[in-house]
């Protein structure tokens, strides 16, 4: 007879073995939820309770092995969440109740779709779910949290937290898809005439200016690059002033070097002649997914954001057999390099039943109106009428 299940709580990724815990997060599609990266976002100082953020991981045991377990966070702002919930917040502040805290899953400060509880292989997930559900119901209760979320969610998990009440909020991001393309002309023969021209021009653009593009992954990072990152952060978060999302201390990028770095790609930009780099792009790649992170550069180079941030990384994505490219949140010119706007869900379900029954009424008409501006995004692709086939032939798109 197998042993019950057995919750604790944990208040750092450090008090949960590395090799347990990524045995369950190994086989998923999303690097953002292994035990490295997550572990150095709290002992960088980045998601720490000063900052904010309170660990407090739910963990199931069977006897002496961990069967499941959950990175969760007790939150006293939305920042570093990207879901941009301050609505529900005033609807919560008309009724005199507090918003804050509350308990939240997801990757902290990596608006990239995968979270889900983390179960091991051979375990019955549905048992499994009931059971951590119920001890974060009885965790929000007994430290009376205002409710719990899961941002960015793992579209095939999210039915079945819904079934136990959670309602799903739609949200918008963009996404590249590779349709088969063998080569970046393939991908460029997607476009209509004019756009073709224009991605060549951005690309030439970069290489008469004296840039060059460097791509590395894996040992071929060097400490040293990492520690590169941290300025070109900070730069990108200078530009923004009160705006800014800057959620990571210095400590971080360099901190990936020795258990992570199997997981990131650089695309690096150099001036001929030059040692120090003029700009970076950080993005992490797993399987057949790549999602573009951060970026910065020390000095304006024409369309050199494009080229680190979308081209070259498409390039790449191509030539390695990377299926889909989310390139991050944020402005509509991806629109024109061939991202497509897509929706992405948070679960919410509020303790209060005053602000549970607003949103169950809201709700529908929210996520209705999200998805009109998705598909009004979608008609401004620059997309050809002909479907581009490997190899350069296309058939006419019914």
């Amino acid at each position: 007879m197998k042993e019950p299940y057995r919750a604790e709580w944990k208040r750092s990724l450090a008090e949960i073995p590395r090799e347990a815990w990524d045995e369950l997060a190994g086989p998923l599609d999303t690097p953002t939820l292994e035990w490295e990266w997550l572990h150095r976002l709290e002992s960088s100082g980045s998601v720490c309770p000063e900052t904010g953020w309170l660990p407090v991981h739910l963990t199931v045991w069977r006897g002496g092995q961990l069967a499941a377990a959950a990175p969760l966070y007790v939150k006293g702002h939305s920042e570093g969440e990207f879901v941009w919930d301050y609505a529900w917040a005033e609807v919560a502040a008309r009724f005199h109740l507090r918003y804050y805290p509350k308990l939240v899953g997801l990757s902290p400060a990596t608006p990239v779709p995968g979270y889900r509880f983390l179960v091991a292989p051979g375990e019955e997930e549905e048992r499994l779910t009931a059971f951590m559900l119920e001890a974060i119901e009885a965790f929000r209760a007994a430290n009376n949290l205002s409710g719990v979320s899961f941002l960015y969610v793992d579209p095939a998990w999210q039915a079945k937290i819904e079934a136990h009440g959670f309602l799903a909020w739609r949200h918008q991001s963009f996404l590249w898809e590779n349709e088969g393309y063998g080569s970046f002309e393939d991908y460029l023969a997607r476009f209509d005439k004019n756009q073709r021209r224009n991605i060549r021009r951005e690309r030439r653009a970069v290489a008469e200016q004296g840039v060059r593009l460097e791509l590395a992954t894996g040992d071929r990072i060097t400490r040293s690059a990492l520690e590169n990152m941290v300025r070109f952060y900070e730069s990108t978060n200078d530009q923004f002033g009160p705006w800014a999302a800057r959620y990571l201390t210095p400590r971080f990028f360099p901190s990936l070097y020795e258990g992570y770095r199997h997981r990131i790609l650089l695309a690096t930009a150099f001036r001929e002649g030059e040692e120090e780099p003029v700009g970076m792009s950080f993005l992490l790649t797993k399987g057949e997914g790549l999602y573009g992170r951060y970026w910065g550069s020390r000095e304006r180079v024409d369309c050199l954001h494009f080229d680190a941030c979308y081209y070259e990384p498409i390039r790449w994505a191509i030539e390695h057999g990377v299926r889909r490219f989310d390139p991050g949140i944020g402005s509509e010119h991806k629109l024109r390099r061939g991202f497509r706007a897509v929706a992405n869900h948070s679960l919410h379900r509020f303790a209060d039943p005053r602000l549970r029954g607003i949103m169950e009424r809201h709700i529908g008409e929210i996520n209705r109106q999200e998805q009109e501006q998705i598909q009004s995004l979608n008609e401004e692709v620059p997309f050809a009428q002909a479907r581009p086939q490997p190899g350069g032939s296309s058939r006419r798109v019914q």
